[in-house]
């Protein structure tokens, strides 16, 4: 068996001494004021100094927080004021954005930015600013024989990605060693992960399931290749490279390799693949058709929130029986459908869909907001805002966010069964549908979208679309044409940023 490494562009370094520069940097941690209980901030992108900066709090039983570090305005101010933060890694070249907003007494762990992040972004040099320690030096500066070694992987409090308002932390109550053990053979079990094995981490790591599937990789012995930002041909070569064999993807990694001309797609082996496991965002069923067709039945999926875990898991056998799903209750998760009295609804009626996670998931809170927690929950159960319904079988299907749920003309309209129904429509790279204010309506449907390149396509093409595949009153009123939508790296659509601009500006439609 080969040693289990972790590569990050050009650089790879062993997963071992990884996880050993983890556990000095936690000590080295102690020096700027964290320890046991404490949390701290990483505003780092997908590279080797994420994963030890985020493993480090195992060592001291600290609290990592990831930051999504595109955050640069208000969100950014919020997370660092709101969780805590006693110490922050940054990368250099985000360093403005952190000093901007840094509460007093903070202390900041300056990150080099590697080559790879550079070529990925387009960054010159970037040179060590020298004001502040290093993340290097803080691991030097800890004796290799003093202390702990690595322990279970943290749990993070991940910040939910704030497309309808301010972030909220997600702050999970401490596990027993016992409970530990039986969450990562769920995770394991969950994301395919064996042994000796080698994954890909393509989606940043700010976000809840890319970061648990790269600690618990690092804390079992699996290797582990980082994406700095996806690309999809670049995707396929690091597969076909690293002979991958389980990876994690979200629907719009998939939506853009199959775009992909054929003869790209064929140029790269990529048999080495046994499992991808998807989530984070609703799959057209056209689209997981589209990747089980080229890479055959390894397609599986989950759904829950950062808050629940998974809960529901589907195979791709299930999904071709039952199109549009995304699974039945993964072990003993429950699922209920609640109506707007709180009482559930028939079989196939949509309404809010409650979860219960599976036993040794942690129970969470808000932090610093416990009503909040407790707004969502109704007898044991909790929402993440998700509307669906469940079919004879048991098997859901998601609606969409209730946020979204468009009411027009006192018809509720679910803007992603539009979404997916443009997705498949020649010369669309994606979209955007949401409501927009209407003196007789209500609400009217707006569709913003981003087109591929080349591609001639009008606002009475996408119009017929619809009409011709949906139901007339599913059509957009008004279509925009955007450069590149605000598409989170997760694969979520800010749709905020693009809804917003309608109901609190005197915009004419």
């Amino acid at each position: 068996m080969s040693v289990p490494q972790v590569f990050s562009g050009a650089r790879s370094r062993p997963l071992a001494e990884v996880n050993e520069r983890a556990a000095r940097l936690g000590r080295g941690l102690r020096t700027v004021g964290v320890d046991s209980g404490d949390h701290y901030a990483i505003v780092l992108r997908n590279e080797i100094a994420y994963l030890e900066a985020n493993l480090a709090a195992s060592s001291i039983g600290a609290v990592p927080v990831p930051v999504n570090w595109h955050w640069t305005g208000d969100d950014l101010k919020h997370l660092l004021s709101d969780s805590g933060a006693k110490a922050v890694f940054a990368h250099t070249d985000l360093l403005p954005a952190v000093e901007k907003f840094l509460p007093p007494g903070v202390t900041i762990v300056e990150v080099e930015v590697p080559e790879e992040i550079r070529e990925a972004y387009g960054l010159g040099d970037v040179p060590l600013t020298g004001r502040y320690r290093t993340l290097d030096e803080l691991v030097e500066a800890a004796d290799p024989s003093d202390g702990d070694g690595p322990g279970a992987p943290p749990m993070s409090v991940i910040y939910t990605s704030g497309t309808t308002g301010l972030a909220k932390g997600i702050l999970r109550n401490p596990v027993d060693p016992e409970k530990s053990a039986g969450i990562a053979a769920s995770v394991m079990d969950l994301m395919k992960l064996k042994p000796g094995g080698t994954t890909l981490v393509p989606a940043p790591m700010y976000h809840s399931s890319p970061n648990v599937l790269a600690l618990f990789a690092a804390a079992t012995g699996i290797s582990l290749v980082l994406m700095p930002k996806f690309d999809a041909e670049q995707f396929l070569a690091l597969v076909e490279k690293y002979k991958v064999d389980e990876v994690q993807m979200v629907p719009t990694m998939f939506t853009r390799l199959l775009k992909l001309p054929k003869e790209v797609r064929e140029k790269y082996d990529v048999s080495s693949l046994e499992a991808i496991i998807h989530a984070a965002a609703p799959c057209p069923a056209e689209v997981k058709q589209g990747m089980i067709d080229w890479l055959g039945p390894i397609i599986w999926e989950y759904y829950g929130g950062s808050e629940t875990g998974a809960v529901v898991w589907c195979s791709s056998e299930e999904a071709m029986a039952h199109p549009g799903t995304v699974g039945r209750p993964f072990q003993d998760s429950q699922i209920r459908i609640l109506g707007a009295d709180n009482e559930p609804v028939p079989t196939g009626e949509s309404g809010m869909i409650y979860v219960k996670p599976f036993s040794s998931w942690p129970d969470f809170t808000y932090l610093g907001d416990d009503e909040k927690r407790r707004s969502i929950e109704q007898d044991g159960f909790v929402t993440v805002g998700d509307i669906g319904y469940l079919d004879e079988d048991g098997f859901l299907y998601l609606s969409d966010r209730a946020n979204y749920m468009v009411i027009s003309g006192g018809v509720n309209i679910y803007p992603a069964e539009i979404e997916g129904c443009l997705l498949g429509m020649d010369g669309v790279a994606d979209v955007a549908v949401f409501g927009i204010p209407d003196p007789d309506m209500g609400e009217v449907l707006a569709a913003h979208v981003e087109l591929e390149d080349g591609a001639t396509v009008s606002d009475d093409d996408i119009k017929a679309y619809v009409t011709t595949n949906l139901a007339k009153y599913k059509t957009p009123r008004v279509v925009v044409f955007e450069d590149r939508l605000p598409r989170e790296d997760s694969g979520k659509m800010f749709k905020r940023r693009l809804r917003d601009q309608y109901w609190t500006a005197d915009r004419k439609i």
